[in-house]
């Protein structure tokens, strides 16, 4: 694949964002000649997070932008040589300044898709040196994103449909491109919009706002605003100022005068800009809105109590993902030269599955969700109405299942580096996302101590991993 100038894709990941041990793994293939050997890796993660039980696919489009433009330009070699040894074959450096992802192909979960632990996020195949280069800023790429996404999704469910999530949370986010990625993510995962004006610019997130303290107090009790008429509807054109007020609210004479809404009493604002108590009828169709440090508990109260608030923002809760700030993705190797590789330790929870793979999403007659099962690439896919024994993960022996609808998980997008078919559009996957969530029983679905969600083996990739594990013990 051509590499294409795409400011955005260079500004989100470059080749030299990765790992000082990428580069000397990479060096040690080129000296044992295993370069061009074909590989693949598969990006996943073990435990679903925040204690849930699922988890929403994100980043992909972001990977498919890098992978777009990836190439390493003369001074990036330059300073590799730098901090490689000095004397590393020249021919090497050749070598990286030719590459580009035209060998690659990647397989992944659509954005938006239920993901569960095991099941590859993202399978990426091509020569090893390549693909091993890739790892650090693929992981960079999807797990931030993936977790963000998720953490909107949970919000949105403790929120309920009718409410505006909006993310404020840009000032608070670890630099400005975890400002963006977070405010990228929210949306796909349920939020209404961001108050960052560069996701609106890049990546078509709505943008939409409050305001501040500062612009309240900067007036006097009997100052009126420039242009009375267009600030009186600020709050119909923003979706309402979070903590600092409602601005009209409680005016008996054209005044400014701001009903507060002070730190830790969100609850009582709507009581506060009451058009019963105004007499102000004008003032049903004015939202109202809060935010400070609102969190999953905080907001869970506000849902409860069938609060009139409109529009809820939420920042530090949303960009830092507090109650978890990792989802802890991998990159593991699965097979190399067409040999499957599995990794081996004494903690199970750590053991790869080996082999290239396949995953499938089995359904109930009612269109619910029964398990994921994953088998080896080989195999015909299950089908529907017959019968499927099933290694459960953990679980000593095999079951039956008879799937009523058979769903494939992983999807071509990148083949050789080419793209085989468009990207849904940020909104697009917002939608899917949506949907996939109302497919999750209330069991999955509920946030504190869900039902885990099953993944199963095949028979096959059993036995596979069966014969790897005894052939290691010899």
């Amino acid at each position: 694949m051509a590499a294409k100038q795409d400011p955005e894709a260079l500004a989100a990941a470059r080749p030299l964002l990765t790992d000082l041990y990428q580069v000397t793994m990479a060096l040690g293939y080129w000296r044992a000649g295993r370069a061009h050997d074909p590989a693949e890796f598969e990006l996943f993660f073990r435990q679903c997070p925040f204690g849930g039980s699922f988890a929403l696919a994100a980043g992909l489009r972001d990977c498919v932008r890098f992978l777009r433009a990836f190439r390493l330009r003369d001074a990036d070699v330059q300073f590799l040589a730098s901090v490689l040894p000095p004397d590393t074959d020249p021919a090497f450096f050749q070598h990286l300044r030719a590459l580009d992802s035209s060998g690659v192909t990647v397989r992944a979960l659509p954005e938006g898709s239920l993901a569960f632990p095991g099941v590859p996020l993202l399978q990426v195949s091509g020569p090893l040196l390549l693909v091993q280069l890739l790892e650090t800023p693929l992981l960079c790429l999807v797990s931030y994103a993936s977790l963000v996404a998720t953490n909107a999704a949970r919000l949105r469910l403790i929120a309920g449909p009718e409410k505006r999530l909006l993310d404020l949370g840009l000032r608070r986010a670890q630099g400005p491109d975890g400002g963006l990625t977070a405010s990228t993510y929210s949306y796909l995962g349920g939020f209404d919009g961001s108050s960052n004006v560069l996701a609106g610019q890049l990546r078509g997130v709505p943008v939409v706002g409050t305001l501040a303290h500062s612009f309240v107090t900067s007036f006097s009790g009997t100052e009126v605003p420039p242009d009375p008429k267009r600030s009186s509807q600020l709050p119909r054109s923003s979706p309402g100022p979070g903590g600092a007020g409602l601005p009209g609210c409680g005016s008996e004479a054209g005044q400014w005068r701001p009903a507060t809404a002070s730190p830790g009493d969100q609850r009582a604002l709507p009581d506060h800009c009451s058009p019963v108590r105004f007499q102000m009828p004008w003032l049903e169709s004015v939202p109202i809105a809060v935010s400070n440090n609102i969190d999953e508990e905080e907001l869970a109260r506000l849902a409860q109590e069938g609060s009139e608030v409109n529009v809820i923002g939420i920042g530090t809760s949303m960009v830092t993902c507090p109650r978890q700030p990792s989802l802890g993705c991998v990159y593991k190797l699965v097979s190399v030269g067409g040999q499957p590789r599995m990794k081996l330790t004494e903690d199970p929870d750590k053991q790869t599955l080996p082999g290239s793979k396949a995953a499938f999403r089995l359904l109930g007659s009612d269109g619910s969700l029964l398990l994921d099962v994953l088998q080896l690439a080989e195999e015909p896919p299950p089908q529907a109405g017959q019968e499927l024994r099933i290694w459960p993960r953990g679980a000593r022996e095999s079951c039956l299942v008879r799937p009523a609808q058979v769903e494939p998980l992983l999807h071509l997008w990148v083949q050789q580096g080419q793209l085989c078919k468009p990207l849904p559009s940020l909104a697009e996957s917002r939608a899917f996302a949506q949907l996939s969530l109302s497919r999750l029983s209330p069991a999955h679905r509920r946030l504190e101590q869900p039902a885990l969600y099953q993944v199963a083996l095949s028979e096959k990739l059993q036995a596979l991993v069966h014969r790897l594990r005894a052939g290691a013990s010899l």
